[in-house]
């Protein structure tokens, strides 16, 4: 055993986003020994893709990540399974906040809102109703609801042959504008094209759409208040704007983390390892030693299927879209198909209105490079007219960018057992683990799972 019975075992946590806290949050909770858990951030907050920040216009705050919270725990009720537990929710109720559920169910075409299965068929017909019909019950009959909440763990069972893309199944199984509502319908979950992702991803993306699978929630007052609850109950070291630059083998098969606080290099020893970052910034971290570095290697490139977000958020002096937009979000067939969210209906602020457009995939990464306030007259000018004058009302916009943020098949193209995803190298450095979402499900809930995985192992290592 590498830790000495005369100091509490150390702990290094590279990243300060939810992975990160959850991890610190479950050691803790979890360990009967002491722990020195030190918790590394290269920016100046914890969070990474939880965000809610305030407007600079009025104290009106929104919803800025890439990060939102589902609803397991209907999943399976009535199909024999018996209802799931869902980790992410209990801790929510753990941690004293309180949700509010969020739904809807429109996807906009052109100028027509088409809310339910009875305006589909009064605005394309008998047969595109009918088709949508079919294509429905046959990704229900490929995942159950009880798969669907086993998908990303070792008890899911694969819906399609490895490597067979989404685009390519939509293909086979739909044409024509019932195809094209049902790509609009999952573009900004998938954060992808149908064409980059996998058969049993873009099921359950589509899926995700039918309440027996999952529903959609947000936190009173803000999503980032998890964030903070789990910040305000670690006892941790919290190294703010502290980049980690190199994870090196020491002695005794302990680690050596070097990183630079204030342009100022800075080296400690720690017994174990945990790199809780997104998939797309291990790539900023250098692994020192021939066998850690190239094994750090397969393990980037096992799981680089980049999908991408951008948010742009304006607040308005009122809710004008009230009595015609009437759920929480709807789909609209702009920007290459994105989700609109009525962020007031979120939380309650008397006299303001907050529209989020969520773009996803391509367009998000060429949207990237376009200036805010360009962006923010698109979204504007993507608003149906039915609404009414968008910029009668405009108080301000933000955008904010999260390009590779995400994954496209997460869990890889062939999922590997829950320990060689986690660990990259298990027979020689078997103390330095890797959580993300990118190893589940790009939810929230997969980085919780990935967390209680990883602090599940630790402990039974201290013990």
């Amino acid at each position: 055993m590498i830790v000495r019975p005369d100091r509490p075992a150390s702990v290094a946590i590279v990243g300060g986003g939810p992975g990160g806290l959850m991890t610190a949050y479950l050691l803790q909770k979890k360990s009967a020994v002491p722990l020195r858990i030190a918790l590394y951030e290269s920016s100046g907050r914890c969070g990474g893709k939880v965000m809610t920040p305030q407007f600079d216009s009025a104290p009106v705050r929104y919803e800025a990540g890439a990060a939102e919270f589902y609803d397991y725990s209907n999943c399976g009720a009535g199909s024999g399974a018996g209802c799931a537990d869902d980790a992410l929710k209990e801790l929510i109720a753990e941690l004293g906040l309180s949700v509010s559920p969020m739904g809807g169910q429109s996807v906009v075409m052109g100028e027509r809102w088409l809310a339910n299965l009875d305006d589909i068929e009064s605005h394309f017909g008998l047969r595109v109703r009918q088709s949508l019909e079919t294509f429905h019950g046959q990704a229900r009959d490929r995942l159950s609801p009880w798969e669907f909440y086993c998908s990303g763990g070792m008890e899911a069972t694969p819906v399609d042959r490895p490597g067979r893309s989404f685009e390519s199944y939509l293909r086979q199984s739909i044409h024509g504008p019932q195809r094209k509502i049902v790509e609009n319908l999952i573009h900004s979950d998938l954060a992808t094209e149908p064409s980059a992702t996998s058969v049993e991803y873009g099921l359950q993306n589509y899926l995700m759409n039918d309440p027996a699978y999952m529903r959609l929630y947000a936190i009173d007052g803000g999503n980032e208040q998890l964030i903070d609850r789990l910040r305000d109950r670690v006892a941790a070291t919290f190294r703010l704007n502290e980049p980690v630059q190199e994870i090196l083998p020491g002695a005794h098969g302990r680690f050596r983390v070097r990183s630079r606080p204030d342009g100022e290099p800075r080296e400690s020893e720690y017994d174990f390892v945990i790199v809780a970052v997104p998939h797309d910034a291990l790539g900023g971290i250098r692994f020192g030693g021939a066998r850690l570095s190239v094994a750090m290697a397969a393990h980037r490139d096992r799981y680089d299927h980049p999908a991408h977000y951008l948010r742009i958020t304006i607040l308005f002096r009122r809710p004008f879209w009230r009595g015609i937009m009437v759920d929480s979000y709807c789909m609209l067939d702009r920007f290459g198909g994105c989700c609109l969210y009525d962020e007031s209906s979120r939380s309650i602020e008397p006299g303001w209105g907050v529209l989020g457009w969520l773009l996803a995939g391509e367009q998000a990464r060429q949207s990237a490079v376009v200036p805010d306030d360009v962006l923010i007259g698109q979204a504007l000018d993507s608003l149906p007219r039915r609404l009414g004058n968008a910029r009668k009302w405009f108080l301000e916009g933000r955008v904010h960018r999260w390009i590779g943020a995400v994954n496209a098949i997460p869990g890889g193209v062939a999922p590997r057992s829950l320990d060689r995803r986690h660990q990259v190298d298990p027979e020689v450095h078997s103390r330095l683990f890797v959580v993300g979402d990118y190893l589940f499900d790009a939810t929230l809930n997969g980085v919780l799972d990935s967390a209680d995985y990883v602090s599940d192992w630790v402990v039974a290592e201290l013990h």
